[in-house]
């Protein structure tokens, strides 16, 4: 009959909900959510300033006449010290907002909401690299904030000229590589009270272990042998080392190929981790 309608679905409502527009449209969803909420967090734009501000501030002009730096790839000339720890510091604002972003994914756990958001229509690693974006997209906000502010205190860094592409993209990988390993410690980390303790068994080794507060020579020169060996295989420190270089249009050696590894390995456990089915998390199980 003419009046009966058609109760099964048109091509136009089933595949609104289907392939790439879709996808894209959670995308950018998610991105948007999590700016939102970056913006109602004031004193989290301002806590991702001051520590590393402090370093450069305080802590450079402390030890600017006992950590020389000599005329070592990719400087052509000597330095000053705070030249020398900016691109480690821009690191730093990178490790903290993707560990912060782990945070913010056990709490939403926690509250319910992840999980609801891994019954989208969807496939779960699409909604985890869009989380992923999110917290790039973050990163390299509040790293550019850095930036600004340590430029209007006087610390002149090459940023802009033909090495802007690539600087751009050392960036890039390296907000995506520490996204992605704070995506897969919230897979182990169950509670928030157990939050604190991980990050800082993560984040601190990380960061002293690492090119950014002194070069590797330094280390093997003072005899750290441990010390320089964990940083010469930290992905944390050819993070760092492909900013260094990238400023300066220098070839960063084994560096990208390393971070792009750890960016792989760390997301593809982290989606592994949040399939109930087959991965560690079983996050489904988990009632508290």
């Amino acid at each position: 009959m003419s009046g009966t309608p058609d109760p099964r679905p048109t091509p136009e409502a089933g595949g609104a909900r289907h392939g790439l527009p879709h996808a894209l449209q959670a995308l950018r969803a998610i991105v948007a959510r999590e700016l939102m909420k970056f913006g109602r967090q004031y004193g989290r734009l301002v806590s991702a300033l001051v520590r590393p501000l402090l370093w450069l501030a305080v802590f450079a002009a402390g030890f600017r006449n006992v950590f020389g730096v000599a005329i070592v790839e990719p400087y052509d000339t000597y330095i000053p010290y705070e030249v020398y720890i900016a691109p480690g510091l821009i690191g730093m604002v990178l490790l903290f907002n993707g560990m912060q972003s782990s945070l913010a994914m056990v709490y939403d756990r926690e509250m319910g909401l992840m999980r609801l958001l891994l019954t989208a229509p969807l496939p779960r690693w699409w909604i985890l690299f869009a989380k992923l974006a999110a917290t790039a997209v973050l990163s390299l906000a509040q790293a550019l904030a850095f930036v600004i502010v340590a430029r209007l205190i006087g610390t002149e860094l090459p940023l802009l000229g033909p090495q802007t592409p690539a600087l751009l993209l050392a960036a890039v990988c390296g907000a995506l590589m520490l996204g992605a390993l704070g995506l897969l410690l919230s897979v182990h980390v169950k509670q928030l009270e157990n939050f604190a303790g991980t990050m800082n068994f993560v984040i601190f080794p990380m960061y002293f272990m690492s090119t950014a507060l002194y070069p590797l020579w330094k280390l093997e020169e003072a005899g750290a042998t441990w010390v320089w060996q964990i940083a010469r295989f930290n992905p944390f420190t050819h993070a760092v080392e492909w900013l260094r270089f990238a400023m300066y249009g220098k070839d960063p050696g084994v560096s990208p190929w390393i971070v792009l590894g750890t960016l792989a390995l760390c997301f593809a456990l982290a989606a592994w981790g949040y399939d109930p089915q087959r991965g560690f998390g079983q996050l489904t199980k988990r009632g508290s």
